[in-house]
């Protein structure tokens, strides 16, 4: 287990395997969760800040979005609009790469090009943002902003009961699907950013146990894969889990605190053999 932080190019293939591991591609939280469970970086690391004056953004992924700059610059990765990171045809025949050999070729394209050094701008969008926003609320605020995502959402009677020693149950609704069948939901906020690991799943299956029908974990992290597996769970109460990347996405879907707007780009190419064969 590393004791210091890895350098950005020393995540290189790390990074490559945990994208192929998540089938090819991925969001950056995710791409960022199993690159970290696979490099098995201890907590007192995931949590450093990269710089507590500017953002809450931590060291770890400041240093991986480096990472897939390089490997995107190497012709090995791509990006989607939405975040959303793939291998390209020539990624996925690659197994692992030289990261020195990486970082001399991406630098020497640089120079030739005069391209500053700087990670790709997709890493500084809309949801950096609003995740920073979300990170800043106070504690109450957050809560009742989840209280007003799920009404929205179609939740009734949705009351915000967090209080020292309810098992961190932060508050309880009912969900009623096709105004017949009903059900009792407890919730539990979790804002901060990092990973929800598998005994906080526990201690909330826990709390919740004889009192709901259905438990409801949200944060502004996301979860581990035993985190994840452990909500499901043959035999237990289901949780249902909203990572940071689903919260923001509702955000947007229900215009909560997030206006998007749509804007068309006309795109106009020549055909130039139309105009040889006239």
């Amino acid at each position: 287990m590393p004791k210091i932080m890895p350098t950005f190019d020393s995540m290189m293939n790390p990074l490559l395997r945990a994208i192929r591991e998540l089938g090819g591609s991925g969001t950056i939280a995710e791409i960022n969760s199993r690159t970290i469970e696979i490099l098995e970086l201890p907590d007192e690391l995931i949590e450093v800040i990269h710089d507590p004056q500017r953002s809450s953004g931590t060291e770890v992924e400041y240093r991986l979005a480096w990472t897939r700059t390089y490997l995107k610059k190497y012709g090995l990765l791509d990006n989607s609009s939405r975040g959303v990171w793939a291998l390209t045809s020539e990624g996925q025949k690659v197994k692992s790469v030289d990261p020195t050999a990486v970082v001399r070729r991406v630098r020497e394209n640089d120079k030739k090009v005069q391209q500053p050094s700087a990670p790709e701008e997709e890493d500084l969008t809309w949801r950096d943002e609003l995740l920073d926003t979300l990170l800043k609320m106070h504690p109450a605020a957050f809560e009742r902003l989840v209280q007003r995502l799920l009404r929205e959402s179609g939740f009734k009677q949705v009351e915000v009961t967090g209080r020292s020693g309810d098992g961190g149950i932060d508050g309880q609704g009912i969900m009623r699907l096709g105004g017949l069948l009903s059900f009792h939901v407890i919730f539990q906020c979790k804002r901060y950013k990092g990973t929800v690991n598998v005994s906080q799943v526990r201690d909330f299956r826990g709390a919740m146990v004889g009192r709901a029908d259905k438990g409801l974990l949200i944060t502004t992290g996301n979860f581990t894969k035993d985190a994840a597996a452990e909500a499901t769970r043959d035999g237990a109460f289901a949780i249902d889990l909203i990572d940071g990347d689903l919260l923001m996405d509702k955000l947007q879907e229900l215009s909560l605190g997030v206006k998007s707007e749509q804007v068309i780009v006309e795109h106009v190419t020549l055909d130039h053999d139309w105009f040889a064969n006239i």
